[in-house]
């Protein structure tokens, strides 16, 4: 028996890649590394961060503190770990580490390294006697949400992509999850994107389980906003999804920022969905927006033990991703 963990089971560690000189945030790698720094802080508040840079002794020297820090030095082409980093399950009540093919989201990027370093950490010993297991199938952690109990939630534009494996049909996705995932359903929704990103649609950007009953999503209440139409047929999609004992899943509306753009006038993904439960925190990015501190108050309500950390994270969506795409826990 087999399945893919919820993010609020208790975590071993979680990873991180951090940004450099040959990745796209060279254009002003300083400002670029201040998020991926407070990310850190905020997980190793409670648990230990793998930290994949290309020199150790650089990366460390930026941190006050290194408590619960190992840095690890491994070639990478960008910071997007959530998506090449392991997929994690519990088979026969044992932690196996996945190492799904990564391909940039369809072949957008250069991806041959990242690619790569889930072998390359596994050989260097840190994750121990932990079995890893290479799959020729392409499948990114931000592309599925997890109840814990077997259901996975996802979007068609993302798995069912063309791009993806050759464009598979939900009946062949749905055999895929359930062979590598022990996914026993699969909810998919049909509806809802973001302008700006390169994900084609990654579940994590917009609905999160929180529990095995409750989903945050993003909520558009702007009918002038381009998002407006197919957020709304998202939500309405929502409110028809049932639990495994047939009920209604408690829903909570988290709200959308004020649109951001980049210098080029090209919408940016900017969501609070983007969030990482840790052991310790509820880590959120926040968009130097008036929403944020409403997004604050919700995550209180939906977290009430734990810790609820900010994260100014405008940097990150100028690059495409945010707080969750930054990193990937690895669970007990």
């Amino acid at each position: 028996m087999k399945t893919l963990p919820p993010e609020w089971q208790k975590q071993r560690a979680v990873l991180m890649a951090f940004p450099h000189k040959d990745t796209d945030w060279n254009s002003d790698l300083k400002s670029a590394l201040v998020p991926f720094i407070r990310i850190a802080q905020a997980i190793a508040y409670a648990q230990p961060v793998y930290i994949i840079c290309d020199d150790k002794d650089d990366i460390s020297d930026l941190f006050c503190s290194t408590r619960n820090m190992s840095f690890i030095e491994i070639p990478t082409n960008d910071t997007w770990i959530r998506d090449f980093g392991y997929i994690s399950i519990v088979e026969d009540g044992e932690v196996k580490l996945l190492d799904f093919t990564f391909d940039a989201w369809g072949g957008k990027f250069e991806s041959a390294l990242d690619n790569e370093v889930n072998k390359v950490l596994h050989k260097k010993g840190y994750m121990g006697t932990t079995p890893l297991e290479s799959i020729d199938f392409v499948l990114e952690g931000g592309a599925i949400e997890s109840d814990g109990l077997g259901t996975i939630m996802t979007t068609t534009a993302c798995l069912c992509n063309k791009n993806r494996n050759g464009g598979l049909s939900k009946d062949e996705v749905e055999e895929k999850l359930a062979e590598y995932l022990g996914a026993k359903r699969v909810l998919w929704l049909d509806h809802g994107y973001l302008a700006g990103d390169d994900t084609d649609s990654h579940i994590d950007t917009l609905a999160r389980f929180v529990s095995s009953d409750t989903i945050a999503y993003v909520q558009c209440k702007d009918v002038k906003d381009e998002h407006y139409g197919e957020l709304k047929k998202m939500e309405e999609q929502l409110k028809e999804f049932r639990t495994l004992e047939g009920e209604p899943y408690s829903l909570f509306p988290l709200p959308m920022p004020s649109a951001k753009y980049n210098q080029d006038g090209s919408r940016l993904p900017a969501t609070y969905a983007n969030f990482l439960i840790t052991n310790g925190a509820l880590v959120y990015p926040t968009y130097s927006d008036e929403e944020d501190e409403y997004a604050h108050e919700i995550f209180k309500i939906l977290f009430p033990n734990k810790e609820i950390i900010p994260v100014e994270c405008s940097r990150l969506i100028e690059e495409g991703g945010s707080l969750h795409c930054s990193t990937m826990q690895i669970p007990f």
